[in-house]
């Protein structure tokens, strides 16, 4: 009897081994083709990314509106005109810093008088006072695009 129980447990262990062979040789075969296909993605990822590095140093970062020269010496500042320049676009004060191109924190210390915007900082100012809820809009819209 253990010669036909240690016969059966071979051919069953033979058995077993020759699944699992047939199983595992698919998937390393899967495995490989996905190895080269990701290969084949980096090296033409590589290049792309070297493009976009290129591109995103020729372009500015914070596009802030721009002012004419001659408004720029008339310009006055009072601290509730941030404010209700503000509510008057619907903007946040992370969205007005945004278009200025100064912090959320920096529109709450105009608006509070404790500190005053620089020149250039008061030309973009006076010329997103100009614009109005759409173009405002667009223009934020499109600086998170980039």
């Amino acid at each position: 009897m253990s010669n036909i129980a240690s016969v059966l447990k071979e051919e069953i262990a033979r058995l077993v081994r020759r699944q699992f062979r047939s199983e595992t040789e698919t998937l390393k075969k899967a495995s490989s083709r996905y190895r080269t296909d990701i290969a084949a993605l980096k090296r033409r990822i590589e290049p792309l990314e070297k493009k976009i590095s290129r591109l995103e140093k020729m372009v500015p970062k914070n596009v802030a509106p721009t002012a004419d020269k001659e408004s720029e010496t008339k310009l006055r500042f009072k601290p509730q005109g941030v404010r209700a320049q503000r509510t008057r676009l619907e903007l946040s004060a992370r969205e007005m810093g945004a278009l200025v191109g100064v912090s959320a924190q920096t529109i709450y210390n105009w608006e509070a008088g404790t500190s005053r915007p620089k020149a250039e900082q008061l030309a973009v100012f006076a010329a997103v006072r100009k614009m109005g809820k759409r173009e405002v809009k667009e223009r934020l819209d499109q600086m998170q695009a980039d």
